[in-house]
């Protein structure tokens, strides 16, 4: 009992502290690296709860780093925890359409965007600030095409969140890390007053592709017991890594062999026992890369030595996967050991060449071994891992748009096997409509009005 008790953090309390002004418009902000916002002091952090707003900014936010979106944003740093439940800090961007709604209706989304990157300046909060240093410099190319698919959720008339879920130490990949800054990144957003929400009652949905299905899906998992007060009404998540053991296990001498190895490392920030191992069994050319990959954003860590033999970096007998050091956190990161009390939309490319598509499968049937369950997967069969984010838009953001309006969700689950999402003609207009949008916003027009 006392544990349950323990792991059940007090509600956070909405917050009435300031908030910092915009600064001058042609500021570049300040790397996260060296921005005391993203580091306060270890006992302030402590002394909140899980969600708990420590300071907020006004920010302004752009496409590309350089062309301002028109709607209301700020920077939230909050209390969240590491996987072993001690305090961290946490940074997520709020954003607010301009569009009015009435009191207490208006809903949110937390976006996941996929990091996939071992350094904090590589974080979402800082890629879509505007004059920021631009991801083709970064390196961080995922973020800015992200952003463009946050417009449209802000464009349905939704209050967005974007956490920044691999945390102060930009652990990639690790899913019990970035489920629990997630939700506490959907509390922070429901106690910030100006986005004028209804606290634990908000309508939320949470949605996340490749990278980002690891704290969308990880948090699904999480809620009943971490964050049982929050009303999360639906999850969504494509490319789904829901055994990253598998994905070594493909990537190996595989085009994706550079990220990959990307999501290691970042492990090992969360994981000191598992950074020991690597340490110590890693080749002189393992030892390079950890330090040279330890600080790269995605674009640079997928460039760096693609095509490698990741597991002949490590000098073990037999697979190194089977270390207990490995094994231990392949479990921990491993999806699959509850099944969301949430629906659940997941869609997958069969011809995934980063993201395996059996484990997905294998994920699927855990969660309908539940008769609770409420899952919907569709398996696309003509796209592949990068294709299928953009051509998924339309389908999520309807299929969000209805657990907003509360469209019940029977028990029980649904395999759509389908040639492409394309061909879905309920989608068409849908498209129509998200560019016709996107391209008056890119323009200056106010998005959600």
């Amino acid at each position: 009992m006392l544990l349950i008790l323990s792991a059940t953090p007090a509600s956070a309390q909405p917050y009435d502290g300031p908030v910092q002004p915009a600064p001058p418009f042609f500021s570049s902000p300040a790397i996260p690296e060296f921005d005391g916002f993203y580091r306060p002091p270890a006992e302030v952090v402590a002394a909140k709860q899980p969600g708990e707003i420590i300071a907020a900014r006004e920010v302004r936010v752009a496409n590309f780093s350089l062309l301002p979106v028109n709607v209301d944003a700020w920077q939230v740093s909050f209390r969240s925890n590491n996987s072993y439940d001690q305090p961290i800090p946490a940074v997520a961007t709020v954003l607010k359409p301009r569009g009015e709604v009435a009191a207490g209706t208006r809903n949110l989304l937390s976006y996941h965007m996929a990091e996939d990157s071992t350094g904090q300046y590589c974080a979402s909060s800082y890629a879509v600030q505007q004059w920021s240093i631009p991801g083709q410099i970064t390196g961080q190319a995922v973020a800015p095409i992200s952003f463009l698919e946050v417009q449209v959720a802000l464009q349905q008339g939704w209050a967005v969140v974007i956490p920044d879920h691999q945390g102060p130490n930009a652990a990639f990949a690790h899913g019990p890390l970035a489920g629990r800054i997630a939700l506490d990144g959907i509390r922070a957003a429901e106690n910030f007053t100006p986005l004028g929400l209804d606290g634990a009652a908000t309508r939320v949905g949470m949605t996340g592709y490749s990278g980002g299905s690891v704290p969308t899906m990880h948090a699904a998992e999480l809620a009943p017991t971490y964050a049982p007060e929050l009303n999360i009404v639906g999850a969504a998540s494509g490319g789904t890594d829901a055994d990253l053991g598998a994905l070594v296990d493909l990537a190996n001498n595989n085009a994706a062999s550079g990220v990959v190895f990307g999501g290691i490392i970042g492990l090992a920030h969360e994981e000191p026992e598992f950074n020991a191992f690597l340490r110590r069994t890693g080749t002189p050319l393992a030892q390079t890369l950890l330090d040279a990959k330890d600080h790269m954003c995605v674009t640079y860590q997928a460039l760096t030595l693609p095509f490698m033999n990741i597991k002949g970096l490590l000098n073990t007998p037999g697979d190194p996967l089977d270390a207990p050091e490995a094994k231990k956190v392949l479990d921990r990161t491993r999806m699959g050991k509850t099944t969301p009390t949430m629906p659940v939309y997941r869609y997958q490319a069969n011809m995934d060449w980063l993201v395996p598509v059996g484990p997905v499968n294998t994920l699927y049937g855990t969660y309908c071994q539940d008769p609770a369950a409420r899952i919907t997967y569709t398996r696309d069969h003509l796209s592949e891992h990068l294709s299928l984010e953009p051509i998924a838009v339309p389908s999520v953001m309807m299929w969000m748009r209805d657990r907003f309006a509360g469209v019940p969700v029977p028990s029980g689950c649904t395999l759509n096997d389908v040639g492409s999402m394309t061909l879905d003609q309920r989608s068409w207009a849908e498209w129509v409509s998200i560019v016709g949008e996107t391209l008056a916003g890119l323009f200056g027009a106010p998005i959600g009005n």
